[in-house]
């Protein structure tokens, strides 16, 4: 049987815990789940192939910088997460969790970028607090943006409380390792190569830039 690893890192309290739990057991815990390490499975059928997907839950906050690499190696895609009701969670995606991975990982490594609590974008009383603290809800086009700006193979959002998104999310992934897109498919989606260009190289460059500024 075909297994694959993937790491979910982002910001604490983004719901990385609960869209493992709504994925893998098709409920949503109602109390805030703090994790260390924490690893969850899920046998599924893509195409007719049996998968045993592994599925590592990470630590966000700041403490657990030193330990939470140890969970990267042999990891297949990372799947990045960040809050569209926390704009501060969006901003880390570049300044800290994409150079995270890329300082350790040897590869280009598949990373999807994920927005969660998509259910809370629209939410009054989630709109009246980002307005008192001069915020918005992300929007569906600055993930998408952001997801080109950095290489990842797609932008897709999702809410573990009502579901919406998280099953396609997850065959997606399965399907991004099983016949990953080529580095030029990548480039496409990203941005349009430069006249005489190499696709390939192009987004090698961006990696190695994006790495270079994580370990200054």
């Amino acid at each position: 049987m075909r297994s694959i690893k993937a790491v979910v890192v982002g910001d604490g309290g983004v719901g990385k815990t609960c869209l493992l739990i709504s994925y893998t057991t098709n409920t949503f815990p109602n109390d805030y789940i703090p994790t260390v390490f924490d690893n969850y499975s899920a046998l599924v059928m893509i195409d007719g192939q049996p998968i045993k997907l592994g599925l590592w839950d990470t630590a966000g906050q700041s403490e657990y910088d030193r330990l939470r690499p140890l969970s990267y190696p042999q990891t297949e895609i990372f799947l990045c997460c960040f809050s569209v009701v926390s704009p501060v969670s969006f901003e880390n995606v570049k300044a800290k969790w994409i150079p995270e991975i890329l300082h350790h990982s040897p590869r280009d490594i598949l990373i999807v970028l994920v927005g969660t609590k998509l259910d809370l974008r629209d939410d009054l009383h989630v709109m009246d607090e980002l307005q008192m603290r001069n915020e918005r809800p992300v929007l569906e086009q600055q993930g998408q943006k952001l997801a080109k700006d950095l290489g990842a193979v797609k932008y897709l959002e999702c809410s573990a409380a009502t579901q919406v998104g998280v099953q396609e999310l997850f065959d997606y992934c399965i399907r991004a390792v099983l016949d990953p897109p080529s580095a030029a498919d990548v480039v496409q989606e990203s941005a349009p190569a430069p006249a005489g260009g190499n696709g390939v190289a192009t987004r090698r460059t961006k990696l190695r830039r994006l790495k270079k500024c994580s370990i200054l």
